[in-house]
């Protein structure tokens, strides 16, 4: 996957909804995205635990909880207004200062996300 340009829309700190898989219906926010990979970590979502070897004789083995990366695909973002799940639109604006500005919105209620 190297060399690959992402074109992921969602970004950290988004609400998220998952429409597909074992956490089907649950809301969370965005914690880290992962481009190369196309997964997103959501809090509260795919929680997964991870057990640790002692590395000496006196310490003992840890449980790590944890929630995985679920792709991309398999969620939505909410929209701002109606909390219900939509698609993302990128638009380009020219500012007051004459620069173009790019920015993301919601294509249910055209909001800016």
């Amino acid at each position: 996957m190297k060399g690959k340009k992402s074109t992921m829309k969602i970004r950290v700190g988004d609400k998220v909804k998952v429409i597909a898989g074992k956490d089907k219906g649950k809301t969370g926010k965005v914690t880290q995205t992962l481009p190369d990979m196309d997964r997103v970590v959501i809090e509260g979502i795919n929680a997964m635990v991870k057990h640790l070897k002692s590395q000496s004789r006196d310490e003992k083995g840890q449980r790590v909880d944890f929630f995985g990366p679920i792709h991309v695909s398999n969620v939505m973002v909410l929209d701002p207004e109606t909390q219900k799940p939509t698609r993302i639109a990128m638009e380009i604006v020219k500012g007051e200062d004459g620069k173009l500005r790019k920015f993301r919105k919601s294509k249910k209620s055209n909001v800016a996300i």
